[in-house]
């Protein structure tokens, strides 16, 4: 998925509203990163809706959900993509927040090796890894195409020992990748055809993560791709006022309506983020807002921020970064990352 630059007034304001700022520039050999600020006034939208409110008990395979609350993670672009670079960007993110995530999510091609360097050391110092893996051609995986590929990754797993969140083909629903998914029906087959790979090949350090696009859930077509929920681990969403725009809550209604009819599964919101086109004062009352609507929904155990301006993005209805924006990342840092409700990750055994 998904900077105009600030004018010098707009700065100006923006440090006038939200106190003195100092901007402190990391050691780290790229962009600064701001301190934080919080705004003077956050637009209260209303109460969120409170629906998906399931307190488990959770099947959830081996990452299992806190026993409240939800954890915090993300996906931070570094600028650019390597191993020291990844490692770099999630930290001087989380030094900023004054906070580790939870989750750090990652993302792979169908033919890419699974595990890198920098996974095994944000694993190391005790996040959990998510690899959103981008699947290949349904009809091709149930036709065997793949096996061997897909055996070598489910080994690589297993070599791996720890265990990691799997978002096997995230946004399947998509209207973009709809050739290669073919249909729901076929889009289920491939997903119970490679979980049983990965069984055959003993990696069952997975918890195997569904997650549409809230859009899906909206036009009514994201339930079709639901594999049901004996090979389902946990439920997720990704959601963003991007070039539409929209309360969390209701941007997400009917997806937690989704969820309150499968009370067993835990909640995750795999990418969330609202776009730079919608202005600073907008920008965090969204972001306060979706932390309210996390809470409300107490099946939510997971919500991690895309924090990120893809290189291919249209814009600023596709720029999702709040780092560069001090009322912004202030409200993030104080309705999100500083607030107890996000919890850090439980010791989850390899």
């Amino acid at each position: 998925m998904k900077r105009i630059v600030l004018t010098v007034a707009l700065v100006v304001a923006v440090v006038a509203a939200a106190g003195a700022v100092t901007w402190t520039v990391l050691q780290s050999g790229h962009r600064a990163v701001p301190p934080t600020a919080t705004p003077s006034s956050i637009v209260d939208s209303g109460a969120p809706p409170s629906i998906a409110t399931s307190g488990g008990p959770f099947a959830a395979g081996p990452v299992t959900p806190p026993k409240h609350g939800s954890y915090l993670g993300a996906w931070v672009r570094p600028e650019r993509l390597t191993e020291s670079g990844r490692v770099t960007a999630m930290t001087d993110w989380e030094h900023s927040l004054g906070r580790k995530m939870a989750i750090v999510n990652t993302y792979r091609r169908f033919d890419e090796n699974f595990i890198n360097d920098s996974d095994r050391q944000f694993v190391a110092r005790g996040s959990t890894l998510m690899l959103s893996w981008a699947g290949g051609d349904t009809r091709l995986i149930t036709m065997g195409r793949y096996d061997d590929l897909i055996r070598q990754r489910a080994r690589e797993l297993k070599a791996f020992g720890h265990p990691v969140l799997l978002r096997y083909r995230w946004e399947m629903d998509r209207p973009n990748l709809r050739a290669q998914m073919w249909s729901g029906a076929d889009y289920i087959a491939a997903w119970k055809y490679v979980r049983n790979i990965f069984q055959q090949e003993g990696a069952t350090n997975a918890s195997w993560v569904w997650c549409p696009t809230a859009e899906g859930f909206r036009g009514g077509y994201a339930a079709d791709f639901y594999p049901g929920d004996d090979a389902v681990d946990w439920t997720c969403v990704d959601v963003y006022a991007g070039p539409k725009y929209g309360s969390i809550g209701d941007l997400m209604r009917p997806f937690l309506e989704f969820c309150a009819e499968h009370p067993s599964k835990p909640v995750m919101v795999g990418e969330f983020g609202i776009a730079r086109s919608w202005g600073t004062q907008q920008r965090a009352s969204w972001l306060a807002d979706a932390s309210r609507t996390f809470k409300a929904n107490s099946q939510i155990r997971a919500v991690l921020y895309f924090e990120s301006d893809p290189l291919d993005n249209k814009g600023p209805t596709n720029q999702f970064l709040v780092s560069d924006d001090p009322v912004v990342f202030g409200t993030f840092r104080s309705s999100l990352a500083q607030d107890a409700y996000y919890k850090p990750m439980a010791s989850l055994k390899p």
